[in-house]
């Protein structure tokens, strides 16, 4: 039996660098919800991105934050967006959307996705969520 690789240090830091800018993506959107604040599209993307920038790795988040799912993966409806088109459509409950940071560094990339459903009761994740390293080996 093999033994189960384990993530060496670094690639342990950008794996919780990343999933905290996941996270406090959806914890933005769910504090704007319950304070009844509208929220556009772009600014989802710009808490992970600072969230990201703000622990020296910004110039490595190198996509939109997420996009819309519907009948099709990528949809019609709004894209977590201020980094390739700027999207400016509001996240109106009854639409689903990807929140997936990445960072992207020669050596390595790190990537996190869950699926977000906006309710009308306040956006939740619809997918399994991340807590542990997946190793991929290439």
């Amino acid at each position: 039996m093999l033994a189960k690789p384990y993530p060496r240090r670094r690639q342990q830091e950008i794996f919780d660098i990343v999933i905290g800018a996941r996270d406090a993506a959806l914890e933005y959107l769910k504090d704007a919800h319950g304070q009844g604040t509208p929220v556009l599209s772009w600014q989802a993307d710009q808490v992970a991105r600072d969230f990201i920038s703000s622990r020296g790795y910004g110039e490595y988040f190198t996509h939109r934050l997420g996009h819309s799912i519907g009948f099709e993966v990528h949809s019609e409806a709004v894209n977590l967006d201020g980094f390739e088109t700027h999207d400016t459509r509001r996240i109106i409950p009854g639409i689903c959307f990807s929140i997936e940071p990445g960072i992207y560094l020669p050596e390595f990339g790190v990537r996190s996705e869950i699926d977000v459903f906006m309710a009308a009761d306040g956006p939740y994740a619809s997918s399994p969520v991340q807590h542990e390293v997946v190793l991929i080996r290439g």
